[in-house]
C-alpha cells in the first residue's frame, strides 16, 4: 500500500479554499492519510511555499507548519486543528512567522504552491524544541520509510 495524504476541501493540483488562508479565517485545513508503512513509529507533516516571494522569481520557501512525532496510528487531523487536539506525542516545531501552529497561504504576488509533506518514519523522534523545517529534515535523514505530497494552490484577490 502506497502512502496517500488527501484533503477534504482541496485536490492536489486544485485551489485551496479561502478560508484556510490569511484572507480567511487562516484554519488548518482537515487532512487525512492512509497506507503508512507497518515498521513506521512516527510521521512527520511539513507544509511549505517554494514560491516565496514571487513564482516568477522564487527566492526561498516559505514554512507554513511543522509536526513530528505524530503517532503511526493517527490517520489525519480535523479543520482547525489546535495544538491541545494534537494526538499524544505530537510536537511542533516553528514556521516562517517564528511561532508554531499553522499559518495560512498569504502570498505577496501570482499564485503560489503549498506542498503539504507527509512523511513515515522508522523511528521516534528526540525533542528538538521546536525545530525550524531545516532542524527537522536533518534529524530525519536516514529515517524515512516512505512519503506522501499533496499540493494546493492560492492567488490572493486583488
Amino acid at each position: 500500500m502506497t502512502l496517500t495524504l488527501t484533503s477534504s476541501v482541496f485536490h492536489h493540483q486544485g485551489d485551496i479554499p479561502r478560508r484556510y488562508t490569511c484572507d480567511g479565517e487562516d484554519i488548518s485545513p482537515p487532512l487525512s492519510w492512509s497506507g503508512v508503512p507497518a515498521g513506521a513509529k512516527s510521521l512527520v507533516l511539513i507544509v511549505d511555499d517554494p514560491d516565496a516571494p514571487d513564482p516568477k522569481a522564487p527566492k526561498m520557501t516559505w514554512v507554513h507548519w511543522v509536526l513530528y512525532n505524530i503517532p503511526p496510528g493517527t490517520t489525519g487531523f480535523t479543520e482547525s486543528v489546535a495544538a491541545k487536539d494534537l494526538p499524544a506525542g505530537t510536537l511542533e516545531g516553528i514556521n516562517d512567522w517564528k511561532r508554531t501552529g499553522y499559518g495560512g497561504p498569504c502570498p505577496p504576488v501570482g499564485r503560489h504552491r503549498y506542498f503539504h509533506k507527509l512523511f513515515a518514519l522508522d523511528t521516534v523522534l528526540p525533542n528538538l524544541d521546536r525545530p525550524t523545517k531545516v532542524k527537522l529534515e536533518k534529524a530525519m535523514q536516514g529515517h524515512v520509510l516512505a512519503q506522501a505530497e499533496l499540493i494546493g494552490g492560492y492567488k490572493r484577490a486583488r
